[in-house]
């Protein structure tokens, strides 16, 4: 699904996602990653939302987002209430999504020029 043929703005963007890659800018990426509007950490150790543990969220928390966007890959999974609590204890909103869905989420509160994190979850 092809999202931005051009830069909507001066930050990171997604422009294509697909089930198995996501292009960000320029440089598609077949691995997990945590993305917001300054920077993208590549090589985020989750591959799907069973995998996801408390502690996975802290490079998140560290981005001090107002709200997280998951991106739990093709489908929406959502991981155990357990694991978002790091999140709602510090009052950050949290929404899961299928990729395609969190990268269209992104690109909208992203454009409004708010503090998002996405993290994308990726088989590779």
């Amino acid at each position: 699904m092809e999202l931005a043929l051009q830069r909507p703005g001066n930050w990171l963007f997604v422009r294509h996602v697909g089930a198995t890659s996501i292009t960000v800018v320029d440089r598609e990426l077949d691995h997990s990653f945590v993305l917001c509007r300054e920077r993208c950490i590549e090589h985020w150790p989750v591959r799907n939302a069973a995998e996801l543990e408390p502690g996975h969220l802290s490079v998140l928390l560290d981005l001090d987002p107002e709200v997280v966007l998951l991106g739990t890959g093709v489908s929406q999974v959502f991981p155990r209430p357990l694991v978002l609590a790091p999140l709602l204890a510090r009052g950050i909103g949290v929404e899961v999504m299928h990729n395609a869905a969190c990268a269209r989420t992104y690109m909208v509160i992203s454009d409004e020029g708010r503090r998002v994190a996405a993290a994308f979850m990726l088989p590779g």
